[in-house]
């Protein structure tokens, strides 16, 4: 049985911009970061997901500095990269093509933002069949609408949670990844 498959969404430059005004959970970053690090060290497979603006004005344009991955979500040689349009990673991409080659049945999402392209994503996924971990402590967003960014990341996680992934932390995360390892 293959290992969970970490998706890593949109962790890019761009979203240090401060027209996205206030934001929650400032350790998202790290957390993905930790996870790459588990995922790597055991071989799990890391797919990277980055945004592309489809206008010439948006925040995601190649060729610039926002387009680029943070620090810590920066890809190894090897490591796949798929770059998408809209919200989730699965329209325009080949991931759903790439997942069903290596007969992954089980994806773990990760990134920016949780209301957006991760939550897209994660609800996809799970339609499409795949077993779904949502880490909350490693997906952030911003507020939006009036709302602050907390009550956003808490809505969207609870709109997640039992209907469309299992949310949970990184260190849970970790934790099901090493079992699944020593089972396989």
């Amino acid at each position: 049985m293959p290992l969970p498959t970490l998706l890593v969404i949109d962790v890019q430059q761009a979203f240090d911009d401060s027209a996205w005004g206030e934001r929650n959970n400032p350790d998202a970053e790290t957390h993905v970061g930790e996870l790459l690090a588990v995922w790597r060290e055991l071989g799990a497979p890391v797919v990277h997901v980055r945004h592309e603006s489809a206008s010439p004005a948006g925040l995601f344009r190649r060729g610039t500095a926002a387009f680029e991955f943070k620090p810590e979500a920066r890809p190894l040689p090897g490591e796949m990269v798929l770059d998408k349009r809209v919200n989730s990673a699965f329209i325009g991409t080949g991931l759903q093509k790439h997942l069903r080659n290596a007969e992954a049945d089980h994806v773990v999402i990760v990134g920016l933002t949780t209301d957006h392209c991760c939550s897209t994503t994660a609800r996809m996924a799970s339609n499409l069949g795949f077993e779904t971990w949502f880490v909350a402590d490693a997906t952030a967003t911003h507020a939006r609408a009036g709302f602050d960014a907390e009550t956003m990341h808490r809505t969207a996680l609870a709109s997640l949670d039992g209907e469309f992934a299992r949310v949970m932390t990184t260190a849970e995360a970790i934790t099901g990844l090493r079992g699944l390892a020593s089972s396989s």
